[in-house]
């Protein structure tokens, strides 16, 4: 049973938004290939191609996060050290993404690009790595109390009762 859905939904947002973006750069990539004009003595055909091959390599990059996202959503715990970088940097990307797509584009780019954003930050903190360390639903009398802590740990290091006067002796 899937307790928390969203890294599966960031997963399928991810795969989707790879193929959005692998195949937009490969019909930009077709387009100035089939106009054949330069842009500034540039080559048209290395502009096709750069376009061609940026359009693979970011989507495969978003589709890497996606897999990072799924897996986190298939075993329901915390991304290990690759897969947290993988959907760090995705975070950023689409942080950088929003803030573009807003003067090129407009407010409903901007916004799927920050719903997107949430899915991915969403995803990284509901899986805390400290919910491996002991169960998340303990009961109060079970040896430990709620704030995390063994019976009788107030979790702030301090004693419950103050400790017994020195002696004169």
């Amino acid at each position: 049973m899937v307790r928390r859905p969203v890294a599966w939904v960031a997963a399928i947002v991810l795969f989707v938004e790879a193929l959005g973006i692998g195949l937009l750069n490969w019909f930009l990539g077709v387009v100035v290939d089939r106009q054949d004009m330069s842009l500034a003595g540039l080559d048209s055909d290395m502009m096709s191609v750069s376009s061609k091959v940026g359009g693979v390599v970011f989507g495969l990059y978003f589709a890497a996060c996606g897999l990072a996202a799924l897996l986190v959503g298939l075993r329901d715990r915390a991304p290990r050290v690759v897969g947290r970088v993988l959907l760090i940097s995705a975070a950023v990307v689409h942080g950088m993404l929003g803030a573009f797509t807003v003067g090129l584009v407009g407010w409903g780019a901007f916004a799927f690009m920050m719903v997107v954003l949430g899915l991915i930050v969403f995803t990284l903190m509901a899986y805390d790595r400290r919910e491996a360390a002991g169960p998340a639903d303990a009961a109060p009398g079970d040896g430990e109390d709620p704030e995390g802590g063994k019976n009788g740990d107030t979790g702030g290091g301090a004693p419950i009762a103050a400790p017994p006067a020195p002696s004169a002796s």
